[in-house]
């Protein structure tokens, strides 16, 4: 079955470009087009969509608070969220992925990754460019804690190992780096992510990484 996708941006040029793209994919269906977070909550009742492709700066309804009502709590619909961001990064791109986003895209990414990303977030992953997630943490570290507060109970239910992976995965690295510094497998890399994931009641990377900073497990700027 294709992937049913949902195309969310103010500009119509945009979503043009965007639809060109992805319908020359067979495993690929565009279902609908919304100009705003309004249309794309009615669009997203109406039509299913596996993924929707949402920017954020749009009116009436952004898309932080349209992807939190698609991806909220009490939500059971099959929609995954992808965020587009401009080339410096909107500032609202770290309230996204805390809303419920499965990871963004910038807007003048080439084809070729519009349409992986697609992929990827249908399957379930997050979506996660570990070049961009360090900059784009670092860059709004100011909406984040000083890693001053006290650490969460949670995060105490985690092993030793664990919290090394959560430290590299919050710092934007991919299994495979995560697998050379540790000096392990990327097999037991994912099974580490997975443990993670599931001890903290996380869905995917992109709410580890900013569980990570929101902790202070992380801190803004630290290498």
């Amino acid at each position: 079955m294709a992937i049913r996708v949902l195309l969310v941006d103010d500009q119509p040029l945009l979503r043009t470009g965007f639809r060109m793209i992805l319908e020359a994919e067979q495993d690929i269906a565009v279902v609908g087009e919304a100009g705003d977070g309004l249309q794309a909550l009615d669009q997203v009742r109406a039509l299913q969509p596996d993924v929707v492709l949402m920017d954020i700066r749009m009116p009436r309804m952004d898309g932080v608070e349209a992807t939190r009502q698609i991806t909220g709590p009490g939500r059971d619909g099959p929609a995954k969220v992808l965020v587009l961001t401009t080339f410096d990064l909107d500032e609202y791109v770290v309230e996204a992925l805390r809303a419920g986003a499965s990871g963004f895209l910038l807007k003048d990414a080439p084809a070729d990754e519009l349409v992986q990303a697609i992929r990827v977030v249908a399957a379930g992953e997050a979506m996660l460019a570990p070049s961009i997630t360090r900059r784009l943490l670092d860059k709004y570290a100011t909406h984040l804690p000083s890693g001053e507060e006290p650490v969460p109970d949670t995060l105490h239910t985690l092993t030793d190992r664990e919290v090394e992976v959560l430290k590299l995965v919050a710092r934007g690295l991919s299994n495979a780096e995560i697998a050379a510094d540790l000096f392990v497998s990327e097999t037991t890399v994912k099974t580490h992510v997975g443990h993670v994931l599931t001890k903290l009641g996380l869905r995917d990377r992109v709410q580890a990484a900013v569980y990570a900073y929101e902790s202070g497990l992380v801190r803004p700027g630290a290498q």
